[in-house]
């Protein structure tokens, strides 16, 4: 049960920050970001929310049935939107893979280079 309330806790405390600093990002990542830097921080201690953790990712599905369920009444929308739905999915992901690569060519370039001219 404490693992539960420590969850708890830093989803209120990001739900406490979104609405009072109208911070411009969704309160559950606010406090999800606390969360992980209090765990960095050994403010809390993994064993405390282990558990919790663990059932809750076992029943993650559960967690996902009412956005399914909501997806259900744009059915006809996204029948009829199927082809641009499909083009800007394999799209954004092919550009995804793109850009990752040229950064990770770009990136592992520039340092072999600093390596050459350290080593000579």
């Amino acid at each position: 049960m404490l693992g539960f309330a420590i969850l708890i806790g830093f989803y209120l405390l990001g739900i406490i920050l979104h609405t009072t600093l109208h911070i411009p990002v969704p309160a559950n990542v606010i406090g999800l970001i606390l969360f992980t830097v209090c765990l960095f921080l050994k403010w809390i201690k993994l064993e405390w929310v282990e558990t919790t953790g663990q059932f809750l990712i076992r029943h993650m599905l559960l967690l996902f049935a009412p956005f399914v369920v909501g997806t259900m009444v744009f059915f006809s929308y996204i029948g009829e939107h199927a082809l641009e739905l499909l083009v800007s999915l394999f799209a954004s992901t092919f550009g995804v893979l793109l850009l990752s690569g040229w950064s990770a060519k770009l990136l592992t370039g520039k340092r072999k280079e600093h390596e050459r001219h350290e080593s000579s």
